[in-house]
């Protein structure tokens, strides 16, 4: 009946009563104690069984050798194996799950080869062990191996592993075949064989099949594992409706389930049906977990909501989940893509002694993306010193703190250092932190010379990198090398006719421009349009330039016109190169002064409170008017305003920025 602590009690009472116990009383009573793993009475009712001189029954010795193996005592249980004389089938699988659960999967076959006599627990266990460790491909071959060489059938267990196995390795024959296997001999697929089958098929991408296997079904039977493959296998499809419609089919919606629909929200991009089944979950569903916590907060990441991450943050608190580790980092991510490095920084330091690699990052990534790479450089030394391993993303973190402080030998020391030191191969993205690296600076022949060695082909990303700096520079010559490789790989990138046309335009070749302008007008290619958000009392309002959708369009323009004044007469310059059209000076102004990160600002400046922060967000890189422009503004208001662009955070505050003008 599953009552063990009271058949313990029981078995004690019979003891007071000078009842001597029978062999079938110890095997009732070290089941258990191994089920509850109450190691200390087994101990003590094992030199009771010595004493009456029954240790050497095998029904007695399986239960005390399966007693210590499932309480976690290996020396005990080896001693106890050792010592009997007669060796039943279930000894010898006791001691094979042992060393299993060990991880000791080389012991397990060891003593599976020295089995005369196997039953199909002995074949499960080692498919089963081989599958958990991670050697599928092993796995899968005892299956083949038992098949052969053995009369016994395999059962719904020696399926679920062989099929697990499949799915691992993402190998779709194999589990076909397994399948039909299962067809030919009218095998039951209710229950562990239909969802192993589903979960084999959704990862292996046959997600139309495993739908048929799910229909054909009952829909009950589905297990959150099963769900959680069907889901991943529609998100890769970028199909998200088939995968709610399961869901909502589903009758016993554990926090598991809930979780698994959310993240495939989040992965597929859906943050506002991410959020509306979230609050659906905390009124009708189960608590949410630090997984389901961690979800949610990287939609207020991709969104840049402080509010909403705040509120999130609240929630983790009182359901105790705040200190858990991915919450932890999702956190300090959270508050760094909002805008707040504070918020961030004050997570790491309360997660002192519960580190990992993810924090250190994140951390790390966050300080980069403000402006504070003197910090992150300094947090990457402390966290080698403390003993923690970087990975590949933790030096793309320092490679691009580096990169927005100018380090450039500092950069070329960890770019070093990660192969040399820590053996990472490095990835297209830490090539491109290179070229971005030297570009910035000025090195652009060192950039182009870095692209043309590298051992693999450049990428968008790489060319993009340097068309960027070469804009930033004004090198024409090489903007157009940039731009050619660039196009060859992607014809239709719109970014890169953009820059190019932009760098003609800032050196004053306005034919050149206009002739790659028309290029694009002829290849139909769109350029990507620049907006700038502000989020005020949960509601978000999004500006374009010379935006004349807004409500309250004129009062903003209004205001912007009266800043545009009084920032002129503290000695403000509009950048009239900023500007990439041959136009009069006046009109050029005008333009300027309607961008979308200003209209924004003005717009926040009118419906927030003084002495308070503004964060503003932009989908493209700050120009250079906008950037001295809001200098200015910041000092002239008396507020910090934060920009996030496409590449890092911007604090304005006094009349300066955090970046020091390089970015």
């Amino acid at each position: 009946m599953g009552c063990f602590d009271v058949a313990i009690r029981m078995f004690l009472k019979m003891i007071s009563f000078r009842i001597l116990p029978t062999q079938y009383s110890f095997t009732n009573i070290f089941a258990s104690c191994a089920s509850i793993e109450a190691l200390d009475i087994g101990r003590k009712v094992h030199s009771f069984v010595v004493k009456l001189g029954l240790s050497s029954y095998i029904p007695v010795a399986n239960s005390l050798l399966n007693m210590y193996a499932k309480s976690g005592d290996p020396v005990m249980a080896n001693i106890v194996f050792n010592r009997m004389t007669l060796k039943s089938v279930s000894s010898w699988n006791a001691m094979i799950s042992l060393h299993i659960q060990s991880g000791r999967v080389d012991l397990a076959v060891f003593q599976f080869e020295q089995m005369t006599e196997r039953d199909i627990v002995s074949w499960n266990s080692i498919i089963a062990g081989y599958n958990q460790l991670g050697f599928d491909l092993e796995a899968l071959e005892v299956f083949s191996k038992m098949l052969k060489v053995s009369s016994l059938k395999p059962d719904k267990y020696t399926l679920a592993s062989a099929l697990a196995a499949c799915a691992n390795m993402e190998t779709i024959s194999l589990g076909k075949q397994i399948h039909a296997w299962i067809m030919r001999t009218e095998f039951d697929t209710s229950g562990p064989v239909g969802n192993a089958l589903i979960s084999m098929y959704s990862k292996s991408s046959g997600v139309g099949i495993a739908r048929t296997i799910l229909e054909q079904n009952v829909t009950s039977n589905l297990n959150v594992i099963a769900f959680t493959a069907l889901l991943d296998g529609y998100i890769k499809l970028g199909d998200i409706n088939p995968a709610r419609q399961i869901f909502d089919s589903l009758r016993d919606r554990d926090v598991v389930a809930w979780t698994a629909m959310i993240a495939g929200y989040v992965q597929n991009g859906f943050c506002n049906d991410a959020m509306e089944l979230f609050k659906l979950m905390v009124r009708e569903g189960p608590r949410p977990n630090n997984y389901t916590l961690a979800a949610m907060l990287s939609v207020s990441s991709s969104l840049a909501s402080l509010d909403h991450g705040k509120q999130i943050h609240a929630k983790a608190i009182r359901w105790w989940e705040a200190s858990s580790v991915s919450v932890s980092n999702a956190l300090i991510t959270m508050y760094s893509k909002a805008g707040s490095i504070i918020g961030a920084r004050r997570i790491f330091n309360l997660i002192l002694w519960n580190r990992d690699t993810v924090s250190w990052t994140s951390m790390i990534i966050g300080l980069a993306q403000h402006g504070l790479g003197e910090e992150a450089v300094e947090l990457f030394e402390r966290m080698l010193t403390v003993g923690v391993q970087p990975d590949h993303i933790t030096y793309v973190g320092v490679l691009s703190a580096c990169i927005h402080v100018g380090l450039v030998e500092q950069g070329r020391s960890y770019y070093r250092m990660m192969k040399d030191r820590h053996g990472i191969e490095p990835t297209p993205s830490h090539y491109a932190c290179m070229i971005d690296l030297f570009g910035r600076a000025g090195l652009l022949q060192e950039a182009h010379d870095f692209i043309e060695n590298m051992p693999i082909e450049p990428d968008v990303i790489a060319w993009g990198s340097l068309l960027a700096s070469c804009r930033a520079h004004k090198n024409v010559d090489l903007a157009k090398v940039a731009a050619e490789r660039l196009l060859l790989i992607e014809p239709d990138n719109s970014g890169a006719y953009s820059a190019l046309a932009n760098v003609y335009s800032a050196c004053g070749k306005w034919e050149d421009a206009g002739k790659i302008r028309k290029s694009m007008k002829e290849r139909q290619v769109k350029k990507d349009q620049g907006f700038s958000w502000v989020q005020i009392k949960n509601q978000v309002h999004i500006f374009g330039v010379e935006d004349a959708l807004h409500p309250q369009r004129n009062a903003i323009y209004q205001t912007m016109a009266k800043i545009w004044k009084e920032i002129k007469k503290m000695g403000f310059i509009p950048d009239a190169e900023a500007v990439l059209h041959d136009l009069d000076q006046e009109v050029k102004e005008l333009i300027l002064r309607h961008h979308s990160e200003k209209l924004a600002i003005a717009f926040g400046l009118m419906n927030t409170a003084e002495n308070t922060t503004l964060r503003i967000m932009k989908n493209l890189r700050v120009c250079n008017d906008c950037h001295s422009a809001i200098k200015f503004i910041s000092k002239l208001v008396g507020r910090e305003i934060i920009v996030r662009d496409s590449t890092r955070f911007h604090h304005f505050k006094d009349g300066s920025c955090s970046c020091r003008d390089y970015w």
